[in-house]
């Protein structure tokens, strides 16, 4: 046991008048069986938790052993995205001995709390997450508690947790430029939730294309609150129902852009002879749609990959590695479903 750890201990029992091995009995799961009493055993936690120092983190140096299992949780196991991303995890992590307990947090900050302490109670050695929103505090306590933390896809700027996203900025501002260069005027951006860093750098980006080109801003055409299929219908569909129409629709993500196809259809329009169509994210069927979807693609078996080595950098004791974040390019797949508006075309 650490001296930070001893010494966290030794101030949970002062504060509450117990003998250290109390606390000890308590982190390590076995009150009942050493008859401590409930309020003892709640008060104990509840102070652990606020100082951030992880019971089950306790248990583990306690008994000098690890169970070599990883938690992953993910905002939508439905998302084919974050289904290759979490199949690139659990690949990477059994070639280093790991075991993987994958969890949905259902874009939803509570369900991410919620499950991230069920993980913890089954003694993960370290956590890579795709965090919901913008509160880390819950996470940062963790880091700082001893638990191994690596975000993936999303990330928080002003934190020292590790992370592995792609390129958001860059990739939205290349697509949304190639619209311009198409001769569109009218782009809508379709989808995100605005919270998360994916979806506030690829916002970003598409309105930086935007204003280099010149091309007037109408705020009206940034719609969306998720990155659902139901979303990407239902704006979409508002969005054709317009008098003035855009001519483009940039989704930010790929279950978007088919709740936009759906909507497109059901107007009695093609694409992309009526509306042009850009998603942020390559289904793995984009390129055999009836019209080939044009698509910014990400690396999802390295993004698994670069998660896996950081998490397990922190796991190796004698590895001296340190890292902030890793941002991956991403690659701009040309197809059929933008139609160039140029003059003589």
């Amino acid at each position: 046991m650490s001296h930070n750890e001893k010494a966290s201990l030794k101030s949970i029992a002062e504060k509450f008048g117990i003998s250290v091995s109390t606390v000890s009995r308590v982190l390590s799961g076995k009150a009942r069986q050493y008859r401590i009493s409930t309020k003892t055993e709640e008060l104990v936690r509840e102070e652990a938790d606020r100082l951030g120092f992880s019971p089950n983190q306790i248990a583990s140096s306690l008994r000098l052993k690890r169970t070599r299992t990883l938690g992953l949780l993910i905002p939508d196991i439905s998302n084919s995205f974050f289904a290759s991303v979490a199949r690139s995890v659990e690949v990477e992590a059994r070639k280093r001995g790991y075991s993987i307990i994958l969890a949905d947090s259902q874009e939803n900050e509570k369900i991410e709390q919620e499950t991230i302490r069920l993980l913890k109670s089954r003694n993960i050695d370290g956590l890579i997450v795709a965090p919901v929103g913008q509160i880390s505090e819950h996470l940062e306590k963790l880091h700082k508690g001893g638990l191994p933390v690596v975000l993936l896809d999303r990330y928080f700027p002003n934190t020292d947790l590790p992370f592995v996203t792609s390129d958001n900025y860059k990739g939205a501002f290349e697509a949304t430029e190639y619209l311009i260069l198409k001769g569109h005027e009218k782009i809508a951006c379709v989808g995100g939730l605005p919270d998360t860093s994916t979806c506030i750098d690829r916002r970003k980006g598409y309105r930086d294309a935007m204003e280099k080109h010149g091309r007037s801003l109408d705020e009206s055409m940034i719609v969306g609150d998720d990155f659902g299929e139901e979303n990407g219908y239902i704006e979409s569909k508002l969005l054709l129902q317009r008098n003035k129409k855009p001519t483009a629709i940039f989704t930010l993500g790929n279950l978007n852009a088919f709740g936009a196809m759906r909507a497109i259809v059901e107007e009695g329009l093609s694409i992309p002879d009526d509306i042009s169509l850009i998603s942020f994210d390559d289904y793995v069927h984009s390129a055999f749609l009836a019209t080939p979807l044009t698509a910014v693609g990400q690396q999802m078996e390295a993004i698994g990959q670069f998660a896996v080595k950081l998490l397990y950098n922190q796991l190796d004791s004698a590895s001296t590695a340190k890292s902030k974040g890793i941002s991956l390019a991403t690659q701009f797949n040309e197809r059929a479903s933008v139609k160039d508006l140029t003059p003589n075309k």
